[in-house]
């Protein structure tokens, strides 16, 4: 379930590095609901026996969880952003590219480890 959640997540940011080029609607709803499976994985699984102790990246779990729910909070504000003005802020898309590749690494470095 672990490897599935990292999955989900580099599918989404993959489909998130292609909308930063040119913005699709049918591909910014997959970004999110990859975004969002991959979130929810990823708590299913941190429910589980304890992972990564021996090697320090115990915490790593919770703290990728953290920040992919926070680029998932940020990604929504993107969307209301985009049905109110149509036009979003690039401080604003950068702030949520940051935070989810910030999850990103770490999920990778909880799964791989």
């Amino acid at each position: 379930m672990l490897l599935l959640s990292l999955c989900l997540v580099l599918a989404a940011g993959t489909i998130g590095g292609a909308l930063a080029v040119h913005w699709r609607p049918t591909a910014g709803v997959l970004h999110g609901l990859f975004g969002a499976a991959a979130l929810v994985a990823l708590i299913v699984t941190l429910g589980g026996p304890p992972r990564g102790v021996a090697m320090g990246v115990s915490s790593f779990g919770r703290i990728a969880a953290w920040l992919l729910g926070t680029a998932l909070l940020v990604g929504l504000v993107i969307v209301a952003v985009r049905l109110r003005t149509r036009r979003v802020p690039a401080f604003v898309i950068g702030v949520h590219a940051t935070i989810a590749i910030s999850g990103i690494v770490m999920l990778a470095a909880y799964t791989l480890v």
